[in-house]
């Protein structure tokens, strides 16, 4: 009930008054059945923009330390982040990992439909990152389609490193549900798994018009990456629609 409420009735006209959200390609998103949508990361309001305009209820995943936190503060971000459509996941270790691929799977083994970032975390300057293959493996052992989802201007609207939302324009663009039924029973192949993830991320380069860094946003925000963007490479954003 708090989904609904927090959609048409407490937030979303608010997200809708800021951003005017534009989108294109919505009749890609099938009205029932399990599908993940694959969606680049700009801002922390990806998570709520994009439930904003799909009629479907979007669960995500999210990290654990959005539930962990103690006092009401703690106790309001588990609601919150509960009543939202997110689902905790500890990202910590290996066997962390697994657990959130087992529960990606009851999801969608319950035909939901899950909202999954494939560069892992949020942009750390508006470029898009190397894809983790943890969203390939997940479509490989289901069978499910991956729709990409190219965000843009979210970034605007609520600015990386601040919890201000300001007025902007933001682009929700679909593309064509991708299916990778020609690797059936190669889940678990690292070569095949990069293979799938590096062709979602090649679908949300050309969608979003980003430029692309072959490195993790993980590994820069952590200092081990190469910001200079050397490694880069771009699609005219008039290549994405």
């Amino acid at each position: 009930m708090w989904y609904w409420l927090f959609k048409y009735i407490l937030l979303g006209p608010l997200l809708a008054l800021l951003g005017r959200p534009k989108v294109e390609g919505l009749e890609n998103v099938p009205d029932d059945g399990a599908v993940i949508l694959a969606s680049n990361h700009l801002a922390v309001m990806d998570s709520f923009y994009l439930p904003l305009v799909v009629r479907r209820r979007i669960t995500f995943l999210a990290k654990s330390e959005y539930f962990t936190g103690t006092g009401l503060k703690g106790w309001f971000n588990r609601w919150f982040y509960t009543a939202v459509g997110q689902v905790p996941i500890d990202r910590t270790n290996a066997d962390a990992a697994q657990a959130a691929l087992d529960t990606a799977q009851r999801l969608l083994d319950d035909g939901k439909l899950l909202g999954m970032y494939p560069e892992g975390t949020r942009s750390p300057d508006g470029r898009l990152y190397k894809g983790k293959t943890g969203l390939a493996r997940l479509a490989l052992q289901t069978g499910v389609p991956v729709i990409p989802v190219a965000m843009i201007g979210t970034n605007v609207v609520n600015p990386p490193g601040t919890k201000m939302l300001r007025f902007g324009r933001v682009t929700v663009r679909f593309g064509q549900p991708m299916d990778f039924s020609r690797f059936d029973g190669l889940a678990g192949n690292r070569f095949i798994e990069r293979a799938v993830i590096d062709e979602v991320v090649y679908e949300l380069m050309r969608l979003s018009g980003q430029e692309y860094v072959d490195i993790y946003a993980a590994s820069l925000k952590n200092g081990d990456g190469d910001p200079s963007g050397r490694s880069a490479t771009r699609i005219p954003e008039t290549a994405a629609g």
